[in-house]
């Protein structure tokens, strides 16, 4: 039976496995321990039988007014455990939260455009590609995003109609990692 619980300092020393593929971005101590410290209720892990790191999920909320929002930083699934739903049980955690707790207008979240699996999986969770960013880190990634009960209007996911390059996101100093843009979700799995 799968648990699925906040995630620990302690689980920083047994989540390796996890991040081996090569679309999971792996960042460093500081940065994980930064959102377990800042946004304990947006990182979750998914636990086997045995204690065994099935899978994780990490994000933040952040912005101001309308643009209120939960950031889905990473999620992944061990290849092991895919295809079982748990990628979407730990979206509708974030999407949760995000949702009844800290009352945000939507959830959004960066996918390398070329993820198509990635893509296809969040569509069917009813996220919309609302930009596409240029140059983002070594090519081009999707801005998708879903509207919460909040945004009776929906306007947060109207989608622009021209591409964006990094400079022009919100400047979020915590969201900022050695790239100058914000971390994106690497997901590789299939829906």
């Amino acid at each position: 039976m799968t648990t699925i619980r906040r995630f620990c300092c302690n689980d920083l020393l047994r989540f390796a496995s996890v991040n081996l593929d090569h679309l999971t971005e792996t960042f460093n101590m500081s940065f994980y321990m930064t959102y377990l410290a800042r946004w304990p209720d947006y990182f979750h892990v998914a636990e086997a039988p045995g204690h065994r790191i099935m899978g994780y999920i990490m994000g933040k909320v952040e912005g101001q007014g309308e643009s209120w929002h939960g950031h889905v930083t990473a999620v992944t699934v061990a290849p092991e455990y895919r295809r079982q739903q748990l990628a979407k049980k730990l979206m509708q955690l974030l999407e949760d939260i995000s949702d009844k707790i800290d009352k945000a207008y939507f959830v959004d979240l960066f996918v390398r455009a070329s993820n198509a699996p990635a893509i296809k999986m969040y569509e069917k969770l009813g996220y919309i590609i609302y930009r596409r960013v240029l140059r983002y880190y070594s090519g081009e990634e999707d801005d998708m995003r879903k509207a919460l009960s909040r945004d009776i209007q929906k306007k947060s996911i109207i989608p622009l109609k021209r591409p964006v390059t990094p400079d022009e996101l919100e400047d979020d100093p915590i969201s900022i990692d050695a790239h100058g843009v914000s971390p994106g979700v690497c997901l590789r799995h299939g829906p």
